[in-house]
């Protein structure tokens, strides 16, 4: 028995991390390279995505004060 080198297409299975204007490459947990992204690069997201080529901000509905209690109740203790 002997051992070859192969090649195996990963393509669909590698992920890129957008970081400091580059895309950083992943399979899986392993980094495996990176692109540089050209200046003036552009994005084309989602409508509740926003880009500015450096970092993807995701727009979302939050609580104004998330440690207010409801407070309405009547005078027998039932809310």
């Amino acid at each position: 028995m002997t051992l070859k080198q192969q090649k195996i297409d990963v393509t669909d299975r590698v992920v890129g991390k957008l970081k400091n204007g580059e895309l950083e490459l992943y399979l899986e947990s392993e980094r495996i390279g990176k692109m540089t992204l050209p200046e003036g690069c552009m994005m084309e997201l989602e409508h509740h995505f926003e880009g500015n080529g450096k970092s993807i901000y995701q727009n979302v509905t939050t609580t104004d004060q998330p440690e207010a209690k409801y407070t309405d109740c009547d005078q027998g203790g039932w809310c």
